[in-house]
C-alpha cells in the first residue's frame, strides 16, 4: 500500500537526562554555539539563570541575558529578535517553564540558530517538541506554530526540576496524561504503523502516570518521581513527534485554549486546565458520542486528579464568579473552525462544550468508592476494559 508522504520531527538531536545533566552538558555547549541568548522569565528561577551564567563564562562562551517579560508572545519575539541579533548570538538557551521553552524554540527557528532547552520543571513536554504555542501579551492562545525541528540539545537535569513548586509536576502528568485520550479518539484507527506505535505509547504513558503518579507526588526524587517527571517532560514529547501531524490533540486542549481567554485562568497552570479539558472531552464522548467507557474513564480519572489537588470543575478553576457571557467566549474560541475539537468522531458546538464543562464532574463526589487508581493486570498494564 502506498501511504502519503509524511515528514516527522520526532525528538532532540541529543537528550541529557538525570542528577547534574547541566553539569554534564557543558562541553557540549561550545560545539553548538559559542554567544549564546540565555532565555528566561521567572524570578524564582534567576538565580539558577544566574549559575548557569556563570558556567558558561568559564567553558570561554560569551552568553547575553534575556528575559520574557509576557507568554510566547510576538511583542516578546520581536524584541529577543533584535536583541540576539544585535548581540551577534549564535545560539539560543532557553531555561525555564513551557513558556521560555517554547520562546527560546521559536526564536532560534526563525533566526536560524541552534537551540538547548533547559526545563525546569517537568510542568509540560515543550522542552522536547518541534512546536511553539503563541500567545497574547495578555496570555490569551492565539495558535500553535510547527517548527522545523526539534532541540538541537535538551538537558532535563533533576536537580534543577526537583526546585520546582510540587504543584509542577501534577500540572505535567495531566498534560502526559491527555496523549492518550486525545491520540486514542483521533488516531486510534488509524492504518499508519507510526501513528498506531505512538497511540499505543499513549496508553502505556497513561498507564504509568494512573499507577505512579501520587507516589511520585509524595517523594520528590524517589524512584517513582524520576520515572514520573521523565515521562511528563520526555515521552509525552516523543508520542507526539512520532505521531505526527495525525497524532493530534482534540477537545482537551481546545478547552485549555479556549480558557486562556479569561485573565481568571491565567493563574492556571498549561496542563491544569488540559486536565480539565480532558474530563470536558470524556464527558462530551459520553453525552454527544454515546460511549459507555468514555463515563467509566471519566469516573477513574476524577478521583485521581482530586488526589493531584488539580482543578475539576468551574470553581476550581477560580470560575465561580464568571459570567454566562464569559463561559461563552470559552466555548465559542474552544470550537472555532479549524480547532482540534473538532477531531472528535461527531460535531460540537458551544452550548454541547459548555453542558459538559459544567457537568464534568455529574455523578462523582469526593466519598465515592472508586479507586485513585485501578489495579494492573498480571502483565503490569491496566486492564484493557479500563481504556475508552
Amino acid at each position: 500500500m502506498v501511504t502519503a508522504l509524511s515528514q516527522h520531527a520526532i525528538a532532540p538531536a541529543r537528550l541529557v537526562r538525570g542528577p547534574s545533566a547541566w553539569s554534564a552538558s557543558l562541553d557540549a555547549l561550545p560545539s553548538l554555539c559559542r554567544r549564546p541568548l540565555l532565555l528566561g522569565r521567572s524570578q524564582a528561577t534567576a538565580h539558577l539563570r544566574d549559575q548557569a551564567c556563570s558556567d558558561l563564562l568559564r567553558l570561554g562562551l560569551e552568553p547575553l541575558s534575556a528575559t520574557l517579560q509576557f507568554d510566547c508572545c510576538e511583542d516578546d519575539l520581536r524584541r529577543l529578535a533584535a536583541e540576539a541579533q544585535t548581540g551577534r548570538c549564535d545560539g539560543v538557551i532557553a531555561m525555564g517553564g513551557g513558556k521560555v521553552l517554547d520562546a527560546g524554540k521559536l526564536l532560534a527557528h526563525r533566526l536560524g540558530l541552534a537551540c538547548i532547552t533547559v526545563p525546569t520543571s517537568a510542568a509540560t513536554c515543550a522542552g522536547w517538541t518541534a512546536l511553539a504555542n503563541l500567545y497574547s501579551v495578555e496570555g490569551a492562545f492565539r495558535s500553535d506554530v510547527a517548527l522545523d525541528r526539534c532541540p538541537d540539545l535538551l538537558i532535563f537535569d533533576h536537580n534543577l526540576v526537583l526546585q520546582a513548586p510540587t504543584r509542577t509536576l501534577a500540572s505535567g502528568i495531566a498534560d502526559a496524561i491527555a496523549k492518550w485520550y486525545e491520540a486514542s479518539v483521533s488516531s486510534g484507527s488509524s492504518g499508519d504503523g507510526l501513528v498506531q506505535q505512538a497511540v499505543q505509547q499513549a496508553r502505556v504513558l497513561r498507564d504509568q502516570l494512573l499507577l505512579e503518579g501520587e507516589a511520585a507526588m509524595a517523594e520528590p526524587g524517589g524512584e517513582a518521581w524520576v520515572r514520573v517527571a521523565e515521562a511528563s517532560a520526555l515521552t509525552a514529547g516523543l508520542i507526539g513527534g512520532l505521531g505526527g501531524a495525525r497524532c493530534r490533540t482534540v477537545a482537551a486542549h481546545a478547552v485549555h485554549n479556549g480558557l486562556t481567554q479569561l485573565p481568571a485562568c491565567h493563574h492556571l497552570l498549561h496542563g491544569e486546565k488540559v486536565g480539565f479539558g480532558v474530563l470536558t472531552q470524556l464527558r462530551l464522548e459520553e453525552l454527544l458520542g454515546g460511549h459507555r467507557l468514555a463515563s467509566q474513564a471519566r469516573r477513574q480519572l476524577i478521583p485521581f486528579f482530586r488526589a493531584l489537588d488539580l482543578p475539576l470543575t468551574l470553581e476550581g478553576l477560580g470560575l465561580a464568579e464568571a459570567s454566562l457571557n464569559d463561559l461563552n467566549a470559552v466555548c465559542a474560541f474552544a470550537v472555532l473552525p479549524g480547532s482540534d475539537l473538532h477531531h472528535l468522531p461527531f460535531p460540537v458546538n458551544a452550548n454541547d462544550l459548555l453542558t459538559a464543562m459544567v457537568s464534568t464532574t455529574a455523578e462523582s463526589h469526593p466519598a465515592e468508592s472508586a479507586p485513585s487508581a485501578p489495579a494492573p493486570c498480571a502483565e503490569g498494564s491496566l486492564c484493557p476494559e479500563s481504556s475508552p
